[in-house]
């Protein structure tokens, strides 16, 4: 009998957990072991940060869940992994051991890197759901007496469809309110071009973005540096082409959410040759890490190079079909060893992406996600909108019921009018 230890309970972990109970029969143990009690649907942070979503429309707790198919959870917090004993520490004291680890924490959030960045500073985030609300707060403080506004996303950040909803999604909400004359929006990327993604850009992304910030009246800079955040002012460095110093920028505002760099997880980046320097794992083409061959990890905590080097740094996405592909890889692969066959399933770096806009969307693929590509394909309209409102509600109900199906193959791929994706 083995047993299997999920480390985070995300977007990532929570199938895995599922796809590993469909794959393995119940002589094998599996383990869930999460921070916080509660799944969150990241994804909707953007509507609940301007109250289009509740926190219990996007939340729910994990125990009961899991436990009705069989799966123990733990929720705490890990200190220490002890990759060569096999087994985690955890904040109570007490340790965990495993036969496999997945490791699928999500990132950690360094608004450290920017002085007076973060809720804990001056601007505001949408990363994690108690952010979002904090974000929630602020925004109702900030529609009493509305000003400037400054959205987008810092230095070394990879994640950056979610700041492009969140600007969307804030105007409109604007709108709505008969309120958007009085707050002037900036929007303000690491990015060299609007459009870039992290990926180089994806089909028509750059001139598309551009023509729907102008048709709203919102302005940019790019190669943008943030340096320093201080009450109501941002310092921020436009750089050339070349990376120096081209223009200096005293941004003023009352409203601003900047999405962070991503880090690994502290007791991630703490285990020697597992991570690479900013603390994400190193693994190889079938998610295993390269040194410790009984741990696999999936999704943002993974190293992935960036598509290209940019004035600013740069990091790459990693989008939910991305990640879903890793977890079934992974599942495979665990699946195989423990029968005695070899691990040969890999996942890919295709990215696909559903991004809402407020009253309408836009959705890419890039395949693969480094230039030149075979699939270049990005598209706006009504109904990515909508789609995205139908996957936040079938991705609950899947984490709910615990069906493992695949939720990218089996409808988003369909929905968008593309055939099954070679990894």
């Amino acid at each position: 009998m083995a047993h299997i230890v999920i480390l985070g309970a995300g977007t990532g972990g929570m199938p895995a957990a599922y796809e590993l109970r469909a794959a393995l029969d119940t002589s094998h143990r599996i383990t869930v072991v999460n921070a916080v009690d509660y799944f969150q649907f990241v994804p909707s942070n953007p509507w609940l940060a301007v109250g289009w979503r509740k926190r219990n429309a996007i939340t729910f707790p994990i125990r009961p869940h899991l436990e009705k198919k069989g799966i123990e959870f733990v929720a705490q917090r890990v200190t220490r992994i002890d990759a060569a004993g096999n087994a985690l520490e955890l904040l109570d004291g007490s340790a965990l051991p495993y036969d496999y680890l997945v490791i699928t924490t999500g990132p950690k959030l360094a608004f450290d890197e920017v002085p007076g960045a973060g809720p804990d500073g001056h601007t505001q985030s949408i990363c994690v759901v108690d952010h979002a609300e904090k974000t929630w707060a602020q925004y109702q403080e900030f529609l009493k007496d509305p000003g400037p506004a400054v959205i987008g996303a810092m230095p070394g950040a990879s994640c950056f469809g979610p700041a492009y909803e969140f600007a969307f999604i804030f105007n409109t909400d604007l709108k709505r309110r008969k309120l958007r004359h009085k707050v002037p929006i900036t929007y303000v990327t690491s990015e060299p071009y609007i459009g870039h993604l992290g990926l180089g850009g994806v089909g028509d992304s750059k001139s598309m973005l551009e023509s729907e910030f102008r048709n709203n009246d919102i302005k940019w800079i790019t190669n943008a540096k943030v340096t320093r955040v201080e009450p109501g002012r941002m310092l921020v460095t436009e750089m050339d082409e070349h990376g120096q110093p081209k223009k200096e920028h005293e941004l003023p505002f009352k409203f601003s959410m900047m999405l962070p760099a991503f880090k690994g997880v502290d007791a991630v980046a703490a285990v020697e040759g597992l991570c690479n320097p900013r603390g994400f794992v190193l693994i190889d083409e079938y998610q295993r890490s390269r040194k410790y061959r009984n741990i696999f990890s999936a999704g943002v905590c993974v190293a992935i190079p960036p598509v290209e080097a940019t004035p600013v740094p740069t990091g790459a996405p990693k989008t939910g079909y991305m990640i879903e592909t890793m977890i079934t890889a992974i599942v495979h692969n665990i699946a195989a060893e423990l029968a005695g066959r070899p691990a040969d399933a890999k996942g890919t770096w295709n990215a696909i992406c559903l991004a809402d806009m407020g009253d309408t969307g836009a959705a890419f693929v890039a395949l693969p996600q480094i230039p030149p590509r075979n699939v270049n394909w990005f598209k706006k309209g009504k109904w990515v909108h909508l789609a995205k409102i139908a996957f936040e509600k079938y991705f609950m109900h899947k984490m709910k019921n615990g069906t493992s199906e695949p939720i990218y193959e089996k409808y988003v791929l369909k929905a968008l009018g593309i055939e099954r994706l070679e990894r």
